[in-house]
């Protein structure tokens, strides 16, 4: 047993021989690397994934989106007919385009002062529903007898079609113009009224009771505890009713006529120029867009986590 042990060769001797007779296969390693930073073995190289930014994601999907609905729209009409294809569509928009803002008299002018003139409507009647809206909000929220007493005005009411209440202006009025903002005013007021009731309703009564501890005026209150606690819910429901009023006025323009987007598309269904109606869908609903997005922007800004919850 001694003179096995003796006669057994060592690990270093018993390597040659092993490796001569079934080298072992080696794997290539960068030089640069340290012994014990070396792999064991040689790792299959994984797939690259190429990550794109989150905006460009956005704007591919929605060019995606995009060119599937033009892929629609031409194949619908591509054995011809009534309808207006792409192709005619986009150069009816080059041409208008072209001069947006010529004026020819007052029943004939570019698609631009018609988009102005139902804005400056839609702002008129916009501003007047936040004057009246937002602080009858406030009341509603800060009272429970009176928001009793209005809630079931607001519930009726609310619901009541916008062009239901264009006639209403037209009596009253004796004029189209007042009868298109008085529409956008009374459609355009329940969703800043409601949601800043709900935004007062929502502060947290630990600050009302700290205000009232420290002694503070009903005027402190509003400006430094229940506007900023509020403004979130109040954006929320500016943002709503610009869309409501935007939405309204295309539909009161095509009944009271005069200038602006609605009266313009009636006017080209008038002469039956579909292109132009085309067009002026793209650009109501990219007005729209706009609006909603500045608004939504604006909002996220003074939005806070616990709100976004």
């Amino acid at each position: 047993m001694v003179a096995a042990v003796f006669h057994m060769p060592h690990a270093d001797e018993a390597a040659p021989a092993s490796s001569a007779s079934n080298p072992p296969a080696r794997t290539s390693i960068p030089s640069g690397l340290p012994a014990q930073d070396q792999p064991a073995a040689a790792a299959v190289p994984a797939t690259t994934r190429i990550v794109w930014p989150p905006a460009l994601t956005r704007a591919l999907a929605a060019a995606s989106g995009l060119a599937l609905l033009v892929g629609i729209w031409a194949l619908l009409t591509r054995e011809g007919g009534a309808f207006p294809t792409p192709r005619s569509t986009f150069e009816a928009a080059l041409a208008l385009f072209s001069d947006p803002f010529y004026q020819n008299g007052p029943n004939d002018q570019g698609i631009g002062w018609n988009v102005l003139h139902s804005l400056q409507r839609v702002g008129l009647g916009f501003g007047l529903a936040a004057l009246v809206g937002i602080p009858l909000g406030f009341a509603l929220g800060s009272s429970r007898w009176l928001s009793a007493m209005f809630a079931p005005l607001i519930s009726l009411l609310r619901p009541v079609s916008p062009l239901a209440w264009l006639p209403i202006g037209l009596l009253v009025f004796k004029s189209a113009n007042p009868a298109a903002i008085w529409t956008i005013f009374i459609c355009s007021i329940w969703p800043m009224i409601i949601n800043t009731a709900v935004g007062v309703q929502r502060v947290p009564q630990d600050y009302l009771n700290v205000a009232r501890v420290l002694g503070l005026s009903s005027w402190t209150v509003l400006t430094r505890i229940l506007l900023p606690a509020t403004l979130p819910y109040v954006l929320t429901g500016v943002r709503l009713s610009v869309g409501t009023a935007w939405l309204v006025i295309v539909a009161a323009e095509m009944l009271t006529g005069g200038v602006g987007i609605g009266f313009w598309v009636w006017d080209e269904w008038n002469n039956l120029n579909v292109q132009h109606i085309l067009v002026a869908i793209f650009v109501i609903g990219m007005v729209g867009l706009a609006l909603e997005t500045v608004l939504v922007r604006l909002a996220a800004a003074f939005t806070y986590d616990e709100v976004r919850a």
